[in-house]
This record gives C-alpha cells, sequence and structure tokens, in this order.
C-alpha cells in the first residue's frame, strides 16, 4: 500500500508529496521546496522514516512545483521524469521567476519523458501515467490503481481547476482532460491536488462549479 505524506512549501502554498510503500523506496513528487527550513523538512521526513528515495518527478514545471528540484536532485543523485512539452517551461523557469521576485535555482534538465499509459514503478508500486493538459502543455497526473487515488497537479482542485491564463494554457483542453482522464476513475477515487486540500472525484463531479456547468467563462 502506498502512503501519500504531503508538505507545504513556499509563497505559492504549492503542495509537495512523498510517495512510498512497505520496501521504503520513495518518489518525490514536484518539490516545491525553496528555503533552507523547507529543505531540512523535507529531508528530515524522507530521513526519519528511513525513505530511499528512487525517482524525482514533476506533474508540470511552472515555479512553485519545481523551486526543490535542484536540492532534491543533488541530495538524493536523482535524474528528473516529466512530459516532454513542459521542457520550456522548465527552461524559462529562471526568467519568469523574476516576475514574481523568486529566485529559483536552476533546474536539472530531464532525463525521462512520460507519456500517456507509461507506469512508473518503485518498490512493490506503480503509478499510471495520465495526460492532462490544459494547465501547462504538458501538464501529466498520476494514478493508483489499487490504492485509489491520483495526484493531479494543478489540473483540479477542490471546488475549482488549475488557471489556463499563463503561457500554455488552455481551458478547452483543461476541461477536456479532467472530464475524459480524471472523472472517468471513479467517484471515490481520492484527488491530491497542487495546492489546497485533497478531494474526491465524485465530491468534484457533483459540486465543481467548473463542471457542473454553475461556472461560465
Amino acid at each position: 500500500m502506498i502512503k501519500v505524506q504531503s508538505f507545504t512549501f513556499n509563497p505559492f502554498a504549492e503542495n509537495t508529496f512523498v510517495l512510498h510503500d512497505e520496501s521504503k523506496e520513495a518518489i518525490i513528487i514536484d518539490p516545491g521546496c525553496y528555503d533552507e527550513s523547507e529543505k531540512k523538512e523535507l529531508a528530515a521526513y524522507i530521513e526519519t522514516m528511513g525513505l530511499k528515495p528512487v525517482k524525482l518527478i514533476n506533474t508540470h514545471t511552472h515555479i512553485d512545483h519545481i523551486l526543490g528540484n535542484n536540492f532534491v536532485s543533488g541530495k538524493y543523485k536523482l535524474e528528473l521524469w516529466m512530459h516532454k512539452d513542459d521542457e520550456q517551461l522548465l527552461k524559462a523557469v529562471s526568467v519568469y521567476g523574476q516576475t514574481w521576485g523568486i529566485n529559483c535555482e536552476p533546474s536539472p534538465d530531464p532525463s525521462h519523458f512520460l507519456n500517456e499509459g507509461d507506469v512508473l514503478h518503485f518498490g512493490n508500486s506503480e503509478l499510471k501515467v495520465l495526460f492532462t493538459p490544459g494547465h501547462s502543455p504538458g501538464s501529466i497526473s498520476f494514478y493508483s490503481v489499487e490504492d485509489r487515488f491520483v495526484i493531479a497537479g494543478d489540473v483540479l482542485f477542490q471546488g475549482s481547476i488549475g488557471r489556463t491564463d499563463l503561457p500554455g494554457g488552455d481551458y478547452d483542453q483543461l476541461i477536456e482532460s479532467i472530464k475524459t482522464k480524471l472523472l472517468t476513475l471513479g467517484d471515490d477515487v481520492i484527488v491530491y491536488c497542487g495546492h489546497g486540500p485533497e478531494t474526491k472525484i465524485g465530491n468534484e463531479r457533483r459540486h465543481n462549479p467548473f463542471l457542473t456547468g454553475a461556472w461560465s467563462q
């Protein structure tokens, strides 16, 4: 069984996730740790739990989700996994970070590209890769069939959806991704979001105004 541990980091209140199972192998998704205290918090959890990080993964490469890429990659000697369509966003981070007054350490270049239908393995567990663009061109989500949860990045939130006014955003594409890739997973599936609290697919199907038609663009 996969344990999902979340941390809320950086000025954007981004959710970083560490996933691990009984094997003690772990993957780190969207490390947003920005200052030294946040880096120490993440490292302390990994050390206390006796974990062995084996993969560094980005759901997408907006600045708030990659601020800790350099730290995690260097400390645990990990290569970066992501979708190829977000590579240009990753390369532009240091430039657009200046817009928010954020000094971002350069992220390592990606070594592995993930696509729809790929399966990520760690320990005794696996996650299915879902291509869910719209918030960014290369947004991907990670679905555990066995444990009934999805790590959705900034695609879907409790009562809301990812913003589409950033470079590469596409509202219609985002709605299509949610309806065809996430809502089809089942109402009982837990959604771990890139910001804010977790939710469930059924809750969002019934009450999310962007999906029920209660909100119009």
